[in-house]
């Protein structure tokens, strides 16, 4: 028998190698970690996923991608959560409405806030907006006010969807100057901005920063924002409480959860990730742009804030009579 060459012997050994792994399922640890969307790609929420996505690489030392599941206001991908491994392999990146709205606007809801969303933090925050257009002409809520008494039929707003927090602010408005102000559903912020612009409604509910832009070119003109300080996206709006409707405020958020049953100690080290994310300069400088505020507490501090969110939103949503089914 003749004697292998060292080169030869390396490529013995390194085939044998191959043959022994290359049956051999693959690690969970070394497959790609994934962040569910339950909105379409190029809006806010994937763009603030795909921002986690690329932190999360370098934090959890994996491979991590954005997976869009997209209808149903976010209920498709609590779907997909609810059916897969509860070992930190995916997450979802899922909006107030969730865990806030959702279960009083819904009869039949296909999950139970307790028990398939396993809180790993609050991401961000964000202020909603009231803005008119072209039509009317008026550049103050006041004015604004003035013009829905006096017309009344015309005093509409565009919203983005049906059971979701721009809806019920709008009611409260209503409420609050005596005008029974009537919704108009589109499917997203972008054709909203559109009949807007074009004096199709008379006003707009949205998450403020989606505005921002428009209102910035004079396209559009933001009245007043929920959130409790102005915004630094646009410091010259006044805030509702500003104006004497202390009632019309509020904050949406946005939050990462794990599949149902995700142990403590992977949920734990997800959120020392999150947070050790929500403290970068570059992270916080992108949201800001976004016009988001980052948050990245502890898996309690998002438990604590669902449950005062839904005690507030609950006795209005069942006032209203409003069912999503």
């Amino acid at each position: 028998m003749k004697f292998l060459t060292r080169r030869k012997l390396s490529t013995a050994l390194m085939a044998g190698l191959f043959g022994l792994t290359a049956g051999m399922p693959v690690k969970a640890q070394d497959a790609p970690v994934k962040i569910l969307v339950g909105f379409p790609a190029g809006g806010s929420f994937d763009a603030i996923a795909r921002l986690l996505a690329d932190k999360f690489k370098t934090e959890l030392n994996r491979s991590v991608v954005v997976e869009n599941k997209v209808g149903a206001g976010g209920r498709i991908a609590v779907d997909v959560l609810k059916m897969s491994p509860a070992d930190g392999s995916v997450l979802m990146l899922g909006p107030d409405a969730l865990t806030s709205f959702y279960p009083f606007t819904f009869k039949k809801l296909n999950y139970d806030v307790k028990k398939d969303l396993v809180p790993v933090g609050t991401v961000a925050e964000f202020a909603f907006g009231l803005a008119v257009g072209t039509a009317p002409k008026v550049n103050t809520w006041a004015e604004y006010v003035a013009w829905a008494k006096k017309n009344p039929q015309q005093a509409n707003y565009g919203i983005p969807a049906l059971g979701a927090p721009h809806h019920f602010y709008g009611i409260l408005l209503g409420q609050a100057i005596d005008v029974p102000m009537m919704n108009v559903p589109y499917q997203g912020s972008a054709p909203i901005m559109l009949a807007l612009m074009g004096g199709q409604i008379s006003a707009s509910i949205d998450v403020a920063t989606s505005q921002v832009e428009a209102h910035r070119a004079g396209k559009i003109k933001i009245l007043a924002v929920t959130s409790d300080a102005r915004i630094p996206q646009a410091p010259e709006v006044p805030t509702f409480a500003e104006l004497g409707y202390p009632n019309v405020t509020g904050m949406g958020f946005n939050a990462l959860y794990a599949p149902p049953n995700t142990p403590a100690a992977t949920v734990a080290t997800l959120n020392q990730a999150l947070a050790k994310i929500m403290t970068q300069a570059d992270v916080k400088e992108k949201l800001n742009v976004m016009g988001f505020l980052p948050v990245g507490k502890s898996p309690q501090e998002l438990i604590d804030r669902q449950n005062a969110s839904a005690k507030k939103w609950e006795p209005i949503i069942k006032a209203s009579g409003f069912t999503a089914d």
